[in-house]
């Protein structure tokens, strides 16, 4: 259930943009924006905590968490740089990132029909952190500037972050499968 508040918030967040029926970041935006974003968040730490506690697995529901996670921070990204918060050099961080999302998935199903699973790893644990933190300064943007001086700033720093750690550990799961692919 967890997940699918996750996929259901996906066209919320982007929704909060285009309420006057065109892409606009405005300050009502930004906040409604960030409200959903980081109620999602939660729910992707709860989602796995409770399983794990509950002892609740699902093959549902790993095939849909990791899908829900992407699609949350590839929608997320492309609209802020649909609305120019994400712009110039730095849209090469929010590449990096949408890249290795999409290669990492690709090979985590190739890897799955050799039957080889290859764990997640407690710093892809972490880089999902600084991406969710990253996203929601920058969702913040302009209005979080108002409150907190260089909010943009520190979610365009801790995207750059992010993707330093999206290129580890993208090479890290690359290396782990790269074996299994050329046998």
């Amino acid at each position: 259930m967890l997940t699918y508040v996750r996929i259901i918030a996906v066209p919320l967040v982007v929704l909060c943009f285009f309420v006057e029926g065109r892409l606009q970041g405005s300050d009502f935006a930004r906040w409604s924006a960030l409200a959903i974003f980081i109620v999602a968040s939660i729910t992707d730490f709860l989602d796995g905590y409770l399983a794990r506690i509950w002892q609740q697995t699902s093959a549902l529901g790993r095939m849909l968490d990791p899908i829900a996670d992407k699609l949350l921070v590839a929608a997320c990204l492309l609209l802020l740089a649909a609305d120019g918060t994400i712009a110039g050099w730095t849209i090469w961080a929010a590449i990096i990132i949408l890249c290795r999302e999409i290669l990492v998935s690709g090979l985590r199903e190739y890897l799955a029909e050799l039957k080889v699973s290859v764990p997640v790893t407690q710093i892809a644990k972490w880089k999902t952190t600084v991406q969710m933190v990253a996203i929601g300064f920058l969702l913040a943007g302009s209005a979080g500037d108002k409150i907190l001086p260089y909010t943009s700033q520190t979610g365009i720093g801790l995207l750059w972050v992010a993707a330093l750690i999206t290129l580890y550990t993208g090479y890290d799961y690359f290396r782990a499968g790269i074996r299994h692919v050329i046998d």
